[in-house]
This record gives C-alpha cells, structure tokens and sequence, in this order.
C-alpha cells in the first residue's frame, strides 16, 4: 500500500491510499471504512488498522478521488524523533573533504523542519545557501530496542522519500550540522509510506536520483550505502529506543550543490524532484521567507 494523509476541500482531512495501478487516483480510507483512524501514526502501529486499510483499498464501492483535489500532508506528522544520517555513501563523503568513515555521522531534525509533497521548501531570510539532497527514509512501526541483522527490518513500517534541504554556510558554523539542518520548511518529506511488502528487501538496489529545474544533479543506487537499513537500525537501537512513528533519514550521495564548481544553490521558483525507484517521485517549489 502508498498510505498519505491529507486534507480535502474546506479542511477535510484524512488518510488516503493510492489506487492500485494508478498514478492520479486515490482511495479516501477514512471515508470508506470509518473505523480507520485518520492519522497514519496511528495506522502503522495497529495490525488490526492496516488490516482495514487494506481491505477498504480492494472496496469495490470504495469512495475515492483524484490526487490534484487533495493536498498532500507530511507522512507523519509530529514523530518522536527524525534521526538523520550523513556520509552514508562513499562519494559524498569524499566530496565533501571527507574520508570513508569508520561510524556514520548522525544528527537531529525537529518536526517544523518538514514540508509536505507539492509544498514549498523555503528559503530562509538569513541566507541564500539552500541545498538539495536526496535521501531515502523509512519509518518505524513497532518500538525496538538491541535489534540485529536478523530481525532489524520486522519494526519498519514502510519506506519514503526525503529532501533533506541544508543551509550550508549555517551547517559549517559549528562541528555540529543541526543547526543547518533545521530551518522551518527545508525538509521536503513525502508523498507517502510504501509499505514493505511493496519493496526489495530494505530498499536494496534502488536508483535515486535528485532533479533541479529538469536536470539531473544527482543520480546513485541504494545498493551504494555504506551502511544498509538493517545496519542502520542495529546502529541506533544499540543507543536508543525506536518507537512507532520515528523516521530515519539514510543519507544522500554525490552530486549535492555545494560541492558543485561553481556552487549551485536552490532559488525562489526553482522546481526540485527527488525519484526513488518504486516508491515515486517527492516534488517540491523553491520559495522565500
């Protein structure tokens, strides 16, 4: 399933799935079945929902609209923690100066930090320093705790797309990149979960490719990580709790604006795509404070 939540027209407001084979159409779940709760954090975390949800999605009478009336909400709204990770791929990392690490980089996003598919990223007053960076994030749908190889992937509850936009001369203000990385509405998340069952195993051999105003800037393989989704959660959850509706950020690889000759940063108007093979295409406008 490709679970959103959304609002409708006069501030309707509920979680949508995706017809099955199409690319514009969409089943209201809330409004066919109206026992299923309208927050997708809620959704994720109850077999018993996603059990509904999936037989309103094969209603034949189920009530449903075209995706160009709705807009988009963020995946999950308010999670716990968004736990992000850098130099997750080998050739970003060396175009960045940096060497092939030993232990990933990871840092904190905060909710406002987020905007919703077809929303704009914003460009904030205090600099004109914005950058892309395309990222694939999985979100986590049981709590755990010292999980291993072998059962890491049994909390993730679905998988999407994340730009994680930068403000890079503020990330290089300090050894710490949070506050670059946490102005309001500079991380596009969306357009919804992808639930595993729809995917490779953790995400594995997938292209990603970042487009600004048509152009290819970045364009890698998920196969590239340095540390796969498995490792990734075995990696936090030896330090920390993994609850149902935190979201994990896995990292961008080359190609980022920054590293560019010369630089090439994100403007009002500009139009930036990030694509994940089989989970979509996260689209977003550039727009000032």
């Amino acid at each position: 399933m490709r679970l959103f939540g959304f609002r409708g027209p006069n501030g309707y407001e509920s979680v949508g799935a995706l017809s099955k084979g199409s690319h514009d159409t969409y089943i209201d779940l809330c409004a066919t079945d109206p026992l299923i709760r309208n927050n997708l954090q809620e959704i994720i975390q109850s077999p018993e929902q996603l059990e509904r949800a999936d037989l309103a999605l094969k209603n034949s009478k189920a009530i449903g609209g075209n995706l160009k009336e709705i807009s988009f909400k963020v995946p999950i709204e308010r999670p716990g923690k968004i736990v992000c990770m850098g130099l997750n791929y080998a050739d970003h990392a060396k175009e960045g100066g940096n060497a092939r690490p030993e232990y990933p980089s990871f840092f904190m996003r905060g909710p406002s930090s987020m905007t919703a598919h077809l929303s704009p990223i914003i460009r904030p007053k205090v600099s004109d320093k914005l950058d892309y960076e395309a990222e694939l994030a999985f979100i986590v749908g049981k709590k755990a705790r010292h999980l291993t190889l072998e059962n890491a992937l049994d909390c993730v509850a679905g998988y999407s797309i994340f730009n994680d936009g930068s403000i890079r001369d503020y990330q290089r203000k300090t050894t710490q990149w949070t506050i670059g990385k946490n102005f309001d509405q500079t991380g596009a998340f969306g357009p919804w979960l992808v639930t595993p069952d729809e995917l490779p195993l953790g995400c594995d051999g997938l292209n990603i490719q970042s487009r600004l105003n048509g152009q290819v800037m970045q364009n890698a393989n998920t196969k590239d990580f340095l540390w796969g989704v498995a490792e990734t959660i075995v990696l936090i959850s030896e330090c920390m709790t993994l609850e149902p509706g935190d979201v994990v950020i896995t990292g961008t690889p080359a190609g980022v604006g920054y590293a560019r000759t010369p630089p090439v940063f994100m403007k009002p108007g500009d139009i930036c795509e990030i694509e994940i093979e089989s989970i979509g295409v996260l689209r977003n406008t550039i727009a000032d404070e």
